[in-house]
């Protein structure tokens, strides 16, 4: 075997900086039966890294549930999850972090996070039709921080919307904890016929491997093992590791690569995301039990004396790594050309179930697929459990204030106050298929030339998570859920994107674990299955970890688009109906968070039961015409629920004070779990009740829309034109 001898000595320190343990590297040589060359010192560093192994999480994502219900594919075997949508058709979506290329290089980091899980969407077969996104930010008191929001927006913008396609919701919060480590959480959802899938898993031996799109540059290099490490003080230096992006390009492969499908002549197409072209080989081979050989000299550079370490390695974007049937390659061929784009043979399919390095007609490196891939390390973190605080805060204990000037303050505050500065940045409408754009429980997405409609929605909520793991990962499922629900849509699937810290931590390991205790409980009864996802460890800055944040993206059906409805207000005189029982459950609540600055205590319980019962006949009430908008309650109570209902509309409310609730500010900013705000007619309230009542769902009335101001009579009335100015005070003084 040839040793480039421009490549330095291997020593404990080269090992340490290519982020291998003294025991893995003993492993390596031990799989190896001799010491590795670099090459593959640095194929084995990013294939181990946790990016790309999913080492300590593996063993905890194989109890989700992941098969069942409408998916067509298992979780995990694909480049994205796959589900039925009836007529014929699918939905392809996942969600996946880019968090530490964005805390790096905000606007790179954060566009190409959107480029790489377009590219896992359209690898499926399926036209992406949808973006989303849910971010998270420090304190915008930070200097640093305000440049990552607007930068990271910028990125996001800039390409969706030069790709065309429409980013139409998402969530943006403020927390301390993401100071300096911000959560990008990018999610694409695309549509493709049964017949037209594609799939990642390489067949056939002998067959040509075909590098495609545009061509290789330095960019990126160890961009997964940068993504497995806490951030210090010394974060510029890692500038390198983040992938430069372009739209355009992207754009052009998307088109290339769909209309190549179309002729059947694709037998398996892998993007190269994280780890590059080492990581689309070794998977697209070890999908199918197959060996895969390259020759790194034919792979089209744009930068000149790149040596194979970097070739592997390098995370240059908009590329696809492409196995086509036999005969096909001359068609394919003209198709590429016709859009400008790279399209070279770089390699075969063997037998030798070995990923096979060549350069200049030499073998520079010979690894087993299987010690890269399903054999990489597991590990069984040590982890504690999270003890549920059962202290409760005496609100008489309190600095007394108004319901009015409660409201104002949570209302203006960074994390409830109108972000259309952000969202109007974003094409909500190219395309022409949104039904329902950003500010809705769940954006809506029309199936062109169909009657359906397909609902989206992100959530997390790290407090809860933070307070009690368990019960905030059950929060989740079940506040995504509930948005879905809010729009008239059948919630059928959900992915996830797990974010935490070190899992070197046992105490982060163990958020990580109940967390997924919880989403496993929920999605399991609600019969909401999990169909792809990603996990980012090792969020934090200098040490500090961020709050543990599995955020949720769920997918939910519409089969009649006529029958989709939103939150506001639509009537004057209609009468308002709180379903689910109101408990006055105040600890982690946003009222306690803005207005005392206080985060302890436990996060609401969750009834599951109540959760699927309430959801199922909010539907039956939305299906038979009897709803003219609907609202979930969550953050903030029914106080803020009902606000963001008037917010949107040109209709207030007056709400009546509750005649059996000991404390009004537990009734109206209590965050009890499983309850919806539904706006009805008088003439249709009576059979809405008797539907519910039938069914044993708690329900009352507590008021009436009104034109002009929002009302509680004795405690506040604020004009509709203040209350507007009120939640949009922030931006202005931002």
């Amino acid at each position: 075997m040839s040793e480039l001898k421009k490549y330095p000595k291997i020593n404990p320190q080269i090992v340490k900086e290519h982020g291998l343990s003294e025991d893995e590297y003993s492993k390596i040589k031990n799989i190896l039966s001799r010491e590795p060359n670099y090459v593959e010192l640095g194929i084995f560093s990013v294939m181990w890294s946790e990016h790309c192994s999913y080492k300590s999480s593996i063993k905890m994502l194989k109890t989700l549930p992941r098969s069942g219900g409408r998916l067509l594919v298992d979780a995990g075997e694909e480049n994205a999850g796959l589900v039925d949508l009836g007529d014929d058709l699918a939905t392809a979506f996942k969600i996946e972090s880019h968090n530490h290329p964005s805390a790096i290089e905000p606007y790179e980091g954060a566009a190409t996070g959107v480029g790489g899980i377009l590219r896992d969407v359209f690898t499926m077969g399926a036209r992406p039709i949808a973006n989303m996104n849910s971010l998270r930010f420090g304190s915008l008191e930070i200097p640093r921080n305000c440049f990552l929001l607007e930068h990271v927006v910028e990125g996001i913008a800039d390409y969706g919307n030069c790709v065309g396609i429409p980013t139409i919701g998402g969530e943006v919060v403020i927390e301390d904890c993401f100071s300096g480590n911000p959560l990008i959480n990018a999610y694409t959802l695309g549509i493709v016929k049964h017949d037209e899938t594609i799939s990642a898993i390489a067949k056939g031996q002998g067959n040509p491997v075909f590098l495609v799109g545009a061509k290789t540059g330095r960019d990126g290099i160890h961009g997964a093992s940068m993504a497995s490490a806490i951030f210090d003080e010394k974060i510029e230096e890692k500038k390198p590791t983040v992938q430069v992006g372009d739209p355009f390009t992207e754009k052009l492969l998307m088109e290339a690569c769909l209309e190549l499908m179309k002729d059947n002549s694709i037998i398996s197409i892998q993007d190269m995301g994280a780890a590059g072209l080492t990581s689309s080989s070794v998977e697209m081979a070890s999908k199918g039990s197959l060996g895969i050989e390259l020759e790194l000299d034919k792979v089209p550079c744009r930068e000149e004396n790149m040596t194979p370490y970097e070739m592997m390695l390098s995370e240059s974007q908009e590329r696809m790594l492409i196995i086509l049937e036999d005969g096909r390659e001359e068609n394919a061929k003209k198709i590429f050309d016709k859009w400008d784009l790279d399209f070279a043979v770089i390699g075969k399919t063997t037998d030798t179930n070995n990923l096979t390095l060549k350069f200049n007609n030499k073998i520079e490196g010979e690894i087993p697929i299987d010690a890269l891939a399903s054999n990489a390390p597991v590990y069984d973190r040590k982890w504690v459990r999270k003890k549920l605080s059962k202290e409760k805060i005496d609100l008489k204990k309190l600095k007394k204030i108004k319901i009015e000037e409660a409201l104002i303050k949570i209302l203006s505050s960074p994390n409830h106050s109108n972000k259309s500065w952000i969202t109007n940045q974003y094409d909500q409408m190219v395309m022409c298929d949104t039904a329902q754009k950003s500010g809705s429980d769940a954006a809506i997405i029309r199936i062109h030339n169909k009657d359906k409609a397909i609902a989206v929605s992100v959530d997390s909520s790290a407090n809860y998570c933070k307070s009690h793991p368990i019960t905030g990962g059950k929060q989740i499922v079940c506040e995504n859920w509930r948005n879905l629900v809010s729009v008239g849509a059948k919630p059928i699937a959900i992915t996830n994107c797990l974010n935490f810290g070190n899992p070197e931590n046992e105490n982060i390991m163990g958020e990580f674990a109940e967390c997924l205790e919880g989403i496993k409980e929920a999605c399991e009864y609600l019969e909401f299955p999990v169909v792809s996802g990603n996990v980012s460890f090792y969020n934090g800055t200098n040490k500090k970890n961020i709050y543990p944040t599995p955020v949720i993206g769920g997918v939910g059906l519409i089969s009649n688009i006529n029958q989709k409805i939103n939150h506001s207000f639509k009537k004057e005189n209609s009468i308002i109906l709180l379903i689910g029982k109101t408990f006055g459950h105040l600890s982690q609540s946003i009222l306690f968070e803005e207005v005392y600055s206080i985060l302890d205590g436990p996060p609401p319980e969750i009834n599951l039961l109540n959760e699927k019962n309430n959801g199922q006949m909010v539907l039956n009430l939305i299906k038979n015409d009897l709803v003219l908008s609907v609202h979930d309650v969550s953050s903030g109570g029914i106080i803020v629920a009902l606000s963001e209902m008037s917010l949107s509309s040109n209709f207030g409310a007056k709400i009546e004070k509750p005649k059996k609730i000991r404390n009004l500010f537990e009734y109206f900013f209590g965050e009890d779990q499983g309850r919806y705000i539904l706006e009805i007619e008088k003439d249709k309230l009576a059979k809405a009740l008797k539907i519910l009542n039938d069914n044993k769902v708690f329900s009352e009335i507590i008021g009436k829309t009104q034109k002009g101001c929002f009302e509680l009579p004795g405690e506040l009335k604020i004009n509709l034109k203040d209350l507007y100015s009120i939640n949009n005070k922030w931006y202005h003084n931002y």
